[in-house]
């Protein structure tokens, strides 16, 4: 199956905007409050497992070995992240305020 020249660039176009994220997480990561570093560090992984997710689609495509596996990777990351942010949030809410 012949993929189109045109589709491989959606996904590239994918994994630049991911990459320009970056910048606005590693300026939260030098912040002084430990709160604030925690949720960084928690969309740091989610942006690294989405560009993971989307590298290996990437390569899948474009290379004739299969690396559909660090999908998978990406994907799990992504997982463990949203399952981390998901505990997260649910302590703040249970937490009660004076």
């Amino acid at each position: 199956m012949d993929i189109p020249d045109w589709f491989v660039w959606i996904p590239i176009g994918l994994a630049v905007l991911q990459a320009l994220a970056l910048v606005p997480i590693i300026r939260r990561l030098r912040g002084l409050d430990s709160t604030v570093r925690l949720k960084a560090r928690l969309d740091l992984l989610d942006a690294v497992g989405n560009l993971l997710l989307i590298g290996g689609l990437l390569l899948s495509l474009v290379v004739a070995e299969s690396w559909f596996w660090l999908a998978f990777v990406g994907f799990a990351l992504m997982a463990a992240v949203y399952a981390a942010k998901g505990v997260y949030l649910l302590r703040a809410r249970r937490r009660p305020t004076i």
